[in-house]
């Protein structure tokens, strides 16, 4: 059944991924009481860095992720085991058109704040990290679409002393959930 894949001993079948709904994910944090967390993902293929992501947004108390149909990593097992298990609990959403579901959120009252390495502002010092919010991260490569990066309301980066250039979308998820977890708590 596996392969020829490392399977660590046990092999299980499971039915494909249900996708949530992106509404259901702000839903879920209003009817808890707080101000939804989600992260969005622009151009990230790699499905260790989805579930990676999907690890960070459990362990700092986000509502889900959302990933575009096309040109995007999926919940395929790989995302599953980088996930460690949260993919169990933390919903990620399929969307045809990101920008439009940005949008949506917009509407809502969600502030949208995408991580580029030009941001005008740092992720420390930005205010609307306290409150609704959606983090987009780009891919590795080309960072933000020029559409979805039209489209965010705030644009930041990650103060990095050590002179990289840029991080791995799933540690700079992470480190973007901490601050923003940091400041709700």
């Amino acid at each position: 059944m596996t392969n020829g894949l490392n399977h660590q001993g046990l092999v299980l079948q499971v039915p494909p991924y249900e996708y949530a709904d992106p509404q259901d994910l702000t839903a879920a944090a209003y009817d808890n009481g707080e101000d939804p967390l989600i992260v969005a993902l622009d151009g990230v293929t790699d499905p260790r860095n989805l579930g990676a992501i999907v690890r960070s947004v459990s362990a700092f108390g986000g509502h889900g992720v959302v990933v575009p149909e096309r040109r995007a990593a999926g919940m395929t097992a790989g995302a599953w085991k980088s996930s460690a298990g949260t993919a169990a609990r933390t919903p990620v959403s399929r969307v045809t058109n990101l920008t439009r579901a940005l949008e949506a959120y917009k509407k809502e009252g969600i502030a949208i704040v995408g991580l580029a390495a030009d941001g005008e502002h740092t992720v420390e010092d930005l205010e609307a990290l306290g409150g609704p919010v959606v983090i987009v991260i780009g891919s590795e490569g080309k960072g933000l679409g020029r559409l979805v990066g039209e489209t965010c309301d705030y644009r930041v980066r990650i103060s990095m002393p050590g002179g990289a250039e840029s991080l791995n979308a799933g540690v700079a998820a992470g480190i973007v959930m901490y601050e923003v977890a940091r400041r709700r708590a």
